[in-house]
């Protein structure tokens, strides 16, 4: 089960570390041509998203690699289930049916590392 999570894991982490570095780190000029939903969202909110992001990725990673608060990979996996929950609500209200299905996974896959996740409590 471990090998398990630290596959599904590892992969959700870096895409969210990836996705919030993004958010973080850009202009909504920049964000805009792979983000559209930037326009409606205030710069500060998606600056938030993006932190919680890497907070979320990181928290899958280090916790059970240092063995200190490991319960903390399924706070961060449930948190990253959240993000998936309110992404699919912003494209659904924005009409953009073709991008769930990215939402979709990601939220699969961060319940399936929620449940692994338990394998530390």
């Amino acid at each position: 089960m471990e090998i398990a999570y630290w596959i599904a894991g590892g992969l959700l982490a870096v895409f969210y570390l990836f996705a919030g570095v993004q958010k973080v780190s850009q202009s909504q000029e920049k964000l805009r041509p792979m983000m559209g939903w930037v326009d409606q969202i205030p710069m500060p909110v998606v600056r938030l998203i993006g932190t919680l992001e890497i907070l979320g990725g990181l928290g899958l990673i280090l916790p059970p690699l240092t063995g200190i608060a490991e319960g903390l990979a399924l706070v961060a996996a449930i948190g990253l289930v959240l993000i998936q929950i309110g992404g699919a609500i912003v494209h659904l209200r924005r009409g953009e049916i073709s991008v769930l299905w990215l939402n979709a996974v990601l939220l699969v896959l961060a319940a399936v590392v929620a449940w692994l996740a338990t394998v530390w409590l």
